[in-house]
């Protein structure tokens, strides 16, 4: 799917591209202040569109609503073929006690033999985290391994 980038004077670049089996596009105005804008084009012209600003956080956490997903899923596609193996995205809540914590500080792999293979940060993936990686609030972490594996995965990083 091709992107298509439009210098908006003054402004910032528009990024956008369009939506299947419709007339609409759908995008970004990331203005030059560092602020960005949401863009959905009217279904009769796709210049004429629907702005919703958001603010640094609420981009990225759209982002990640979007990103971390289709990591998941791509990862299930590929392991579909091993039985018992699977993939879950578990979140870094809010007050969480590993908000500002390292990987190796959960001890997941050696508590569950699930193993933390990404995390989405601000619509980022970051492959293979190591074990001095400093969680944040908000991270979305892809994590294989059995289905007890991941269960006990999530328990910890939601009771510790």
């Amino acid at each position: 799917m091709n992107v298509e980038v439009t210098p908006l004077p003054g402004i910032g670049v528009r990024k956008d591209f369009p939506l299947a089996n419709t007339r609409r596009r759908i995008g970004v105005i990331d203005h030059r202040d560092g602020t960005m804008d949401l863009i959905v084009s009217k279904p009769d012209d796709p210049d004429e569109t629907e702005q919703v600003p958001l603010t640094a956080k609420e981009a990225a956490v759209l982002a990640s609503l979007l990103g971390a997903p289709q990591l998941v899923e791509q990862l299930r596609e590929e392991h579909r073929e091993f039985t018992g193996l699977t993939t879950r995205q578990l979140s870094i809540p809010d007050r969480s006690r590993f908000d500002g914590r390292m990987l190796g500080e959960t001890q997941i792999r050696t508590r569950t033999k699930a193993s933390i293979v990404a995390v989405v940060r601000s619509g980022q993936p970051i492959p293979s985290p190591g074990p001095d990686f400093t969680f944040t609030a908000g991270d979305v972490l892809v994590v294989v391994g059995t289905a007890e594996g991941l269960e006990a995965a999530a328990k910890i990083l939601l009771d510790g």
